[in-house]
């Protein structure tokens, strides 16, 4: 099932008669899909399956939701944070969807956002955490997308929350968004609830309050996702002023598309037209020539994307439009907890 369809479906507010249908269908799945996690979560719960503990500290940043919650910009400014002071940082990462020709699209946004860390590709976490060490010295480690991967053991579990989504519609896989039951928060440390700023305080409240009935010892951050700036090719950077007077084709290929547009909504840019493609899409040359050629239909001025797609199609766009292409450079910034999340990881890095 395309994704965006899916997506639609399990978020509809007024479903049809034939969407209630399909909805039922999902949920057969959906119960069966339950069962597996939580025999599973019970294996590693009571020492049948058990986590491996390395030497190096070991931070988990995931969530219990698919589609974009900003953990992978949260890993990037962790390993940025430590890098800065100098401790040798690995980025462990599954490389989702990726072909032995192609690169994967989080470990290449990963690579580009953190020079000062080496990203480790391996879906087995703790053969990439060996490797880390083994090869690179690393003394800390993040897992990116790390919660559901319990084979390794972490010192530190940090879970992100989308405060535009945060509990996928209380319904697992595929019948809504949970990747496993909302009370498997008990075993995280931290949550951090992001795109904090595109919701009202009330609904923030509402998803703490919550999560401390599920873990009471839950410690919270809040943050947002802050646009930067405007980059093209070549790394030329426009202030975002630049982009109101100009006429916007936007598109992207990620978990959770309105928050996308919804960002560009709030910097008042005029956008012409839109197009949205499955998450971790696969851009094909045919892709480009139809967002080139759309643009170029609605008069459109420039084409922006998100990083992670920009990075996935910047090469087959170059040299062959007239048409500026451009990525919203866009990066987490700590509301509140900034803090609280440090006091949870510091005292680690100082026992390894």
């Amino acid at each position: 099932m395309d994704s965006v369809f899916w997506r639609k479906l399990v978020l509809c507010e007024d479903p049809t008669l034939g969407q209630k249908l399909l909805r039922v269908a999902l949920s057969v799945f959906a119960f069966f899909y339950g069962i597996a996690i939580a025999l599973r979560n019970f294996f590693y719960n009571y020492s049948i399956l058990k986590s491996k503990k390395v030497a190096s500290a070991v931070i988990s940043i995931g969530n219990i939701t698919v589609g974009g919650t900003g953990k992978t910009p949260l890993v990037a400014w962790l390993s940025n944070y430590f890098a800065e002071k100098n401790i040798s940082t690995a980025i462990l990462t599954r490389g989702y969807k990726m072909k032995a020709s192609h690169q994967a699209d989080e470990p290449m946004l990963l690579a580009k956002s953190c020079p000062g860390a080496k990203v480790v590709i391996n879906p087995d976490r703790l053969a990439g955490a060996q490797r880390a060490m083994a090869e690179y010295d690393a003394k800390l480690l993040i897992m990116d997308d790390g919660f559901q991967h319990r084979r390794l053991a972490r010192d530190v579990d940090i879970v992100t929350i989308d405060a535009t989504q945060p509990f996928g519609r209380d319904k697992l896989l595929p019948a809504g968004l949970l990747r496993e039951s909302v009370n498997s928060l008990k075993r995280a440390d931290a949550v951090v609830i992001t795109r904090s700023d595109q919701v009202q305080q009330i609904k923030i409240d509402q998803i703490k309050d919550r999560i401390l009935q599920i873990n009471p010892n839950m410690v919270f951050a809040a943050a947002i996702h802050k646009p930067r700036c405007i980059k093209l090719i070549k790394d030329e950077t426009l202030a975002l002023d630049v982009l109101k007077d100009r006429k916007i084709y936007a598109f992207c290929g990620i978990g959770n598309p309105p928050a996308f547009f919804q960002t560009l909504d709030e910097l008042a840019l005029n956008i012409v037209g839109t197009k949205v493609y499955n998450d971790h899409h696969r851009y094909t040359a045919s892709d480009i020539e139809a967002i080139a050629s759309d643009s170029r239909y609605k008069q459109a001025d420039m084409i922006v994307t998100t990083q992670k797609d920009w990075i996935k199609t910047a090469l087959l766009y170059m040299d062959k439009f007239d048409i500026p292409f451009a990525f919203l450079a866009v990066e987490i910034e700590f509301v509140t907890g900034r803090q609280e999340i440090m006091t949870l990881i510091e005292p680690v890095l100082e026992k390894k």
